[in-house]
Parts: C-alpha cells; sequence; structure tokens
C-alpha cells in the first residue's frame, strides 16, 4: 500500500515537473501544443470519411502526371509519402498522413518566424501565435488533417516567409535567396494562390526604405528564376493541355460587372466562421495595428507582414465585390498576420496574464468540442434517437457526412455481383465528385470516368474518350433514378437498372444510389470543357484509336 502511495507520489511529482516545465519553457510548450494536436488529427483522420475533395484528390495518385486540372502536384506528393509510409496500402490515414505532418511543420515554421521577428522581451509569442493558428477551424482542423491542397501551401508559405526574412536581414548571401525560391516553388506547386507571395515582397520593397537597396541585387531575381523552375512541371502541363488548369482557376474568380455588397458581407462572414470569430476578429485588429505601425520607422517587421497579408484580402475582397468566392480562398492573406497576433497576445499575456490564460484555454476546448460533439452525432446517430422524431429527421437530412455515404456499401453489393471483377467493365458518374468517392471506395480509380459535358474535372484529360467505345459501364447515380439514365442512353446500346442501396434515418429514406449496366458504349463521350489544343493533341497521340478501339475493347468484353 505504501508502495501505491509512493508510486502515486511520483507520479503527480512527474506531472508537476512537466506542467512546470512546459509553463516556464516556450519551446517546451510548442512541442506539447505539436504532439497533442498532432495527436487529435490522428485520431480524426482515422474516424472521419474521405470528404468529396479528397476523394477525387486520391485519383491524383492513381493518375500520376506532371500536374493536374484542378491544382499543381504537391497534393500528389504528399499523399504519395503517406501512402509509402503505410507501405502501399490506400486508407483514409494514409493519404492524410503527409498533412498532418506538414501541418506540424507550419506550427514550428510559425512561432520560429514570430520570434525572430516579435521575440524579444516575449518569449511567448511564437507559441502563441502558433496556438492561434492550431485552434482555428478550417487551418486547424480541415487543412492539417485532410488531403487538400491548403495544407501544403500553408507550410511552403510560412517556410517562404521565413527564408525571405532571413534573406532580407543578409541580402549578400546567395544561399538564403536560394532558400526562399525553392520555398516558393513548392507554394507554387501546392497552389497557385502562392503568386500573391513575389507581389507582396515587391510592395514591402518599395515601401521599405532600407530595403530598397535589394532592387539592385541579385538575389531577389534569382529567387523568382528558381521558383519558376521549380514550378515548371505545372507549367509543362498546362502548355501541353492548352493552360488548362490556369484558365479554369482564373475564370473561377471572375465575376460580373454589377456591385454586390451581399456577397462581400457573406465572404467576410464565412472567412469568420472558417477562422472562428473569436480569432478572426483579433486578427483583424491584429492587421489594423500592422498597418498602423508599419508607418512608423521602426515598423519594418509590420511592414514585411501586412504588405504579404494585403494582396490576397484585397484581391478576394474586390471578386467578392462581384461573383461568388469560397470562404478559403482568402484565408492565406491571414496568415501573414498571425506573428502579428502572437505579439498582442504576448503583450496581453504579461499585462493580465490569468484573464488572457482563460480566454486561452476556451478558445482551445471549444474547438475540440465541436470535433467530439461532431463526430458522435454523424457517428452513432445520436439526434435520430431524440424524441419527437421530426428532429432526427431534420438532423439527418442536414448531416454533412452524407455524400460521403454508402458507396462502400454499393461497392460491396458490386463486387459480390462479380461486376468488380470484370476488366471490361467501367464505372461512370456524372458529377466528378461522386466519381472520386466510387473510385476510393472500389479501389478502381483507372476504371472510373466523369460523363459531365462541362464540369468534369480531371476526368476530362486522364483517359482519351475513345477508350472506352466498346465496353460496358455500371452508371451510378444518386437519389435520382431517370435523368442521370436518360442522358447516358445516347452514347449506350441498352441500359438496365442492377443494384439499388438504401440509406434511412429515423424511418426516413434520406439516400439512395442505384447502378445501372450500360451495355457496349457507341461513341466517345465529348467533354465541352477539353479545349481545341488538347483534342489536336489526343489525335495526334492516338492517331487511328477511333477506328481500332472499339474492336479491341469489343473482344476484350467477350
Amino acid at each position: 500500500m505504501l508502495a501505491g502511495i509512493r508510486d502515486e507520489t511520483i507520479d503527480h511529482d512527474s506531472r508537476s515537473a512537466i506542467t512546470r516545465l512546459i509553463r516556464s519553457n516556450p519551446a517546451a510548450a510548442l512541442a506539447a501544443l505539436v504532439v497533442v494536436s498532432a495527436t487529435v488529427r490522428l485520431i480524426l483522420a482515422i474516424v472521419a470519411p474521405l470528404g468529396n475533395d479528397e476523394a477525387y484528390h486520391y485519383l491524383f495518385t492513381v493518375h500520376r502526371d506532371w500536374s493536374y486540372f484542378d491544382h499543381p502536384p504537391m497534393t500528389a506528393w504528399v499523399e504519395d509519402l503517406g501512402l509509402a509510409v503505410a507501405g502501399g496500402r490506400v486508407s483514409a490515414i494514409a493519404l492524410r498522413l503527409g498533412f498532418i505532418a506538414l501541418f506540424a511543420g507550419s506550427t514550428w515554421l510559425l512561432a520560429r518566424l514570430t520570434n525572430r521577428l516579435f521575440g524579444g522581451d516575449r518569449p511567448y509569442a511564437g507559441f502563441l501565435a502558433a496556438l492561434a493558428l492550431n485552434v482555428t477551424a478550417y487551418y486547424g482542423a480541415a487543412a492539417a488533417t485532410f488531403a487538400l491542397p491548403d495544407g501544403p501551401l500553408l507550410f511552403f508559405w510560412l517556410l517562404t516567409l521565413d527564408q525571405l526574412d532571413r534573406a532580407r536581414r543578409k541580402p549578400e548571401s546567395i544561399t538564403r535567396w536560394v532558400g526562399v525560391g525553392l520555398a516558393w516553388g513548392g507554394a507554387l506547386l501546392s497552389k497557385y494562390h502562392a503568386v500573391f507571395l513575389p507581389v507582396g515582397m515587391f510592395i514591402y520593397l518599395l515601401i521599405e526604405p532600407s530595403a530598397r537597396r535589394l532592387f539592385l541585387k541579385p538575389g531577389p531575381y534569382l529567387a523568382i528564376v528558381i521558383g519558376i523552375l521549380a514550378f515548371s512541371p505545372a507549367i509543362y502541363w498546362n502548355y501541353e493541355h492548352g493552360w488548362a488548369s490556369f484558365l479554369f482557376q482564373g475564370g473561377r474568380a471572375a465575376g460580373s460587372a454589377l456591385f454586390r455588397p451581399d456577397l462581400l458581407a457573406r465572404a467576410i462572414g464565412e472567412q469568420a466562421l472558417y477562422l472562428l470569430p473569436w480569432i478572426w476578429w483579433p486578427l483583424v485588429v491584429a492587421l489594423v495595428h500592422g498597418v498602423r505601425s508599419a508607418t512608423r520607422r521602426d515598423g519594418s517587421n509590420e511592414r514585411f507582414l501586412t504588405s504579404q497579408a494585403i494582396v490576397p484580402l484585397l484581391l478576394f475582397a474586390w471578386v467578392a465585390c462581384r461573383g461568388r468566392v469560397l470562404p478559403h480562398w482568402s484565408l492565406i492573406g491571414f496568415v501573414s498576420i498571425f506573428p502579428l497576433l502572437g505579439a498582442a497576445l504576448a503583450d496581453r499575456l504579461a499585462t493580465e496574464p490569468k484573464r488572457l490564460k482563460t480566454k486561452l484555454i476556451v478558445a482551445c476546448l471549444l474547438p475540440v468540442l465541436f470535433i467530439l460533439a461532431f463526430m458522435t452525432i454523424t457517428s452513432s446517430r445520436l439526434l435520430e434517437r431524440v424524441k419527437p422524431a421530426r428532429l432526427g429527421e431534420i438532423a439527418a437530412s442536414a448531416d454533412p457526412l452524407l455524400d460521403q455515404e454508402g458507396w462502400s456499401e454499393l461497392s460491396r453489393v458490386l463486387r459480390d455481383r462479380g461486376v468488380l471483377n470484370d476488366p471490361a467493365v467501367f464505372l461512370v458518374t456524372t458529377r466528378w465528385y461522386q466519381s472520386g468517392q466510387l473510385a476510393y471506395a472500389t479501389r478502381r480509380g483507372g476504371d472510373i470516368a466523369c460523363y459531365s459535358a462541362f464540369d468534369a474535372r480531371g476526368f476530362a484529360y486522364w483517359n482519351r474518350p475513345e477508350e472506352w467505345v466498346g465496353r460496358d459501364a455500371i452508371l451510378v447515380t444518386v437519389d435520382d433514378t431517370t435523368t442521370d439514365p436518360e442522358l447516358m442512353r445516347p452514347w449506350f446500346d441498352r441500359i438496365d437498372p442492377i443494384a439499388q442501396v438504401t440509406l434511412e434515418r429515423s424511418g426516413k429514406r434520406v439516400r439512395t444510389l442505384n447502378a445501372f449496366r450500360c451495355v457496349r458504349q457507341r461513341v466517345p463521350f465529348p467533354y465541352a470543357n477539353v479545349s481545341a489544343r488538347e483534342i489536336r493533341r489526343r489525335v495526334i497521340a492516338g492517331r487511328g484509336a477511333l477506328h481500332s478501339t472499339s474492336d479491341a475493347n469489343e473482344r476484350v468484353r467477350k
């Protein structure tokens, strides 16, 4: 008994020592933040089903290429890293593992950059900036866990800022400018938003008197050349495919000529929700203070950060005045403000420690509680048991995970019927995200098509349409059992229903997946979003295929 008491006392003393170490040592606090938050994300990555975008991004690893229609290739490379660690076994955690590791690196980079800029007498500035980033909704949960391009973009954006800060302090060092170029190249290979970085640096050189001499130094120009060379795989892919990706992403930012203040207000509100209001508002305040401080003679660091922030924030605000923007597009601008927020929080920690610590604890607990509640409700269907039953029906129909459900069940049905074992049969839907879910569920990514004339995304480029001629298809539709088969009828000899999977909540049908066998495709499906240049390239690459593929596939089918 005394030994048990002694052991318990030792354990208590050990925990107290660890607590004291974290409280007195910012580096230990940062390490604890990285370990604890990564553990939470690993659990989330295991239990959360693959989202629509993630399932589609899984196909990047199936169709390996220099780049992709939607995004540059970094997303695929990070997924490949996770798959390699998992021994090649495809799973949600394997696809997400690299993104969780990158966010741990982002946490460390942000803390290092903040401490270098504003550390001094604020030893916890870096930790507080990293903590604030970790408790945001989009960056701290979505981009930090799921297979999305914003995770790599965040890492390489921070790495570029870190290398730029080092280079501006020692501009004669060519090695540091090489680091800038490589970091910026990584950001470009992650997402096209990285084009804002040199624009922000250009603004900084204009408004920072001590930095204008860099216009006459070779370092910045060398960094730009290196970054563009690193980005060359995406440039090459676009050149080969009629600049399709650049045109697609650029066209998404186009809007009407009318001024729409309602859309701007909506965009700002969505920013706040994605970052969480109690983080978004302090960031806005820090941005305003940073702009004011930038006018001071000693405000070089503030000028450096605000120059990188205002370009994406103002551009997407302008776009939002004329059209719909996705909430996460502008968030990268706020990333450059987190060091300013960390410095502001460190000042408050010195003046009102108890009040700030209470707020930080609440800010940390709320996202965790939201995640736990979300996973509990969606995994156990808790609200289905709540009376009256109508409440369960409403909750079920509003389930954000409903789009991800039913695909595994349908895959099992098709496998039991031997459909998935037939190499002559390919699978198809009429929506790119449904084709992505079907590909992940069946693990037949190479035999998945999306027959949508105007928005097939990468499916319009991963296979030549004539490759499917002469083969049978399994068409999968969601809910509607008539429209999609009728749209597909001109391309096939016959279409027959073969399977159906129905999902119910509180005794009410909320989702139905239907499978049809489309017998012998007669002619290639036309993709309207494929450029004339791409069509010519396909004709040259597969000359004669239109005449021979149908007979060859017919022999395979038999």
